[in-house]
């Protein structure tokens, strides 16, 4: 996405303004992705893994006529270990229900927060829609 407006403060510093706020927010975002611990930028050294991703997704109401908003949203992508396993389980009884325990990890959320967002409906009703937004992801053990 190109600036269109490029201005030099007196401190030096460079301000763009960008078209689109939201997005230029969204690339502010992602480039402080937060790692499997939650610290950015510490063990930088595998870009596949877990980490929180942001995007931005519209709400609008499945029924009512209501003004959609534009929200931004985070979800856990890469993956964890490469290796999975699976153990033989011991049992002194005749007959083995799950003779083995598999073990394998998952991108998973580790921290979430609880956001909402109202939208204005027709009528002059809100309603407010609910979500939560991933703070920081982790390898888990898969369910």
């Amino acid at each position: 996405m190109k600036p269109f407006i490029s201005v030099a403060p007196p401190s030096g510093l460079l301000l763009v303004l960008m078209c689109c706020p939201l997005l230029g927010w969204v690339q502010s975002a992602s480039s402080n992705k937060a790692s499997d611990n939650g610290h950015p930028h510490l063990g930088d050294s595998d870009p596949e893994r877990c980490m929180r991703h942001h995007f931005v997704e519209t709400i609008t109401h499945p029924i009512y006529k209501c003004n959609s908003k534009m929200v931004l949203l985070a979800r856990c992508e890469g993956h964890c270990s490469h290796t999975t396993r699976s153990d033989p389980l011991i049992s002194f009884s005749s007959v083995l229900k799950q003779p083995f325990k598999s073990t394998c990890s998952c991108c998973r959320p580790h921290t979430s927060k609880l956001k909402a967002v109202r939208l204005r409906c027709s009528g002059g009703t809100r309603i407010t829609a609910t979500y939560r937004y991933i703070l920081a992801c982790n390898c888990e053990e898969c369910s």
